[in-house]
């Protein structure tokens, strides 16, 4: 077991609302995800805007996947020294914008002073049906939105010493908020893909104790690219056409290439945590 998945089963231990993209209670659903310098981004690759961008639209992520509408949100901030004026501000337009973007208001948080660039946002979201990552049956169908592999190419492209373009899909994610919010009487189950399908598939695997049959391959440069935030959901097979629709109507490409199945599944993929 590595390190990320030890931690997370021995703290579960202690709460029932462990395991899904955010914490429901009531209809107030909770999350929280860090964005660390030299761990999921390095300064050299964006601007100090586009790195607060993506890192409240990563958080934002998660609200989505779990058809919930993000109200508010808190900012823990660790800002190195070395920042310029001119740096700290547009890492605060940053975030203004995405705020603005995504009709979540900043309401408050903590500034320390760091080594390296910290960020970590808890997003308070509301749900009248939240969408979980468990309530897969034998047979359902997977499906993923968008296309996959591209971020895994662009991180490459990074890499590389090149720098991210404005609307660069690593900088910028494009989230399906509309069409989660259609099609979500018609899910069974549901998360965001952050850290690549097969590793996403595992975490479906364990939780709903069940493999998958795959319609055809997606290969491991698509299957293991993480940073790709387009979301993997399960549905029944009497559903298909219902999903697919909202889907065209939402302009969102949507690729079924799985089945629940009685078979046991092995991620294929690298830990790339700690």
């Amino acid at each position: 077991m590595d390190l990320e998945k030890r931690f997370i089963a021995s703290v579960s231990a202690a709460s029932k609302q462990i395991g899904d993209d955010g914490a429901v209670i009531g209809s107030t659903v909770y999350s929280n995800d860090a964005f660390i310098e030299g761990t999921h981004f390095k300064r050299a690759w964006m601007t100090p805007r586009q790195i607060a961008y993506k890192a409240f639209a990563v958080n934002i992520s998660d609200a989505v996947a779990m058809n919930a509408v993000p109200r508010y949100a808190l900012l823990a901030i660790g800002i190195p020294s070395s920042f310029t004026a001119g740096e700290a501000d547009a890492l605060a337009a940053g975030f203004v914008e995405a705020s603005a973007a995504f009709g979540c208001e900043l309401i408050g948080g903590d500034t320390v002073k760091s080594e390296r660039l910290i960020i970590s946002l808890t997003i308070v979201s509301e749900t009248r049906r939240p969408l979980r990552r468990s309530g897969i049956k034998r047979g359902d169908l997977l499906a993923f939105t968008g296309s996959v592999g591209k971020a895994k190419r662009e991180l490459q492209y990074l890499l590389a010493g090149r720098r991210a373009h404005a609307q660069s899909h690593y900088v910028r994610p494009r989230l399906r908020r509309e069409f989660i919010a259609d099609a979500a009487p018609y899910l069974r189950a549901g998360m965001d893909i952050s850290d690549g399908i097969y590793t996403d598939l595992q975490r479906l695997a364990d939780l709903n104790r069940t493999g998958f049959s795959f319609f055809r391959p997606l290969g491991k440069s698509a299957g293991c690219s993480g940073e790709e935030y387009e979301m993997l959901v399960a549905f029944p097979p009497r559903m298909r056409k219902r999903v697919e629709y909202l889907a065209r109507k939402h302009r969102t490409p949507l690729t079924v290439f799985a089945r629940a199945a009685r078979t046991r599944y092995k991620n294929p993929c690298k830990s790339h945590h700690f």
